[in-house]
């Protein structure tokens, strides 16, 4: 069994992921961090020389790869869920676990990230909190259907929502 993070850009998934993988016991893996590799450039570099298209393609071959594997914890690209197919592939082993905010909370988070906002694409700062309003009215159903627990993360701690997470899944760490 997998547990598989999904969630907008910022909602927490790679430093929810990390320590919930380190309770476990279990590998962590981070499927944008896969595709800058395979693809040996940031992914902003890869939407901007090769398009969205290019990106979607290879993340489709991380998805089909990671969901063959057993005992992680896997943080996605917020936009993962716009493939059935990855859906699919994720949940074949895998428990997906929504970590949810209000866009203007993951709005601030993108802003705090320098180095997110050196290596994935560009936010313009004067419509940024409207894409994001955009972008989770077109996904947010997407989420619902593909999760099978959902956590908000708004002011709520690391340990906290790991916790959560544990919870629901009945799953416990490592001693």
């Amino acid at each position: 069994m997998n547990l598989v993070l999904i969630g907008y850009r910022a909602s927490g998934k790679s430093f929810v992921g990390k320590e919930l993988a380190l309770l476990l016991g279990w590998s962590f893996v981070d499927t944008d961090q896969l595709v800058e590799s395979r693809a040996r450039l940031t992914i902003r570099e890869l939407y901007a020389q090769h398009g969205e298209e290019a990106f979607r393609r290879i993340e489709a071959e991380v998805v089909r790869e990671v969901g063959s594997r057993d005992r992680q914890v896997v943080s996605t690209g917020g936009g993962v869920v716009l493939s059935d197919a990855n859906v699919a592939e994720l949940r074949r082993d895998g428990k997906l676990i929504w970590l949810k905010a209000p866009a203007e909370v993951l709005w601030h988070r993108i802003l705090g990230d320098q180095e997110r906002l050196r290596t994935r694409p560009p936010v313009d700062p004067a419509t940024g909190l409207q894409q994001i309003r955009e972008a989770l009215a077109a996904r947010e159903p997407l989420y619902e259907r593909a999760a099978d627990a959902t956590v908000e993360t708004q002011d709520r701690s690391v340990v906290d929502i790991v916790n959560t997470i544990l919870l629901l899944t009945g799953l416990k760490g490592d001693p």
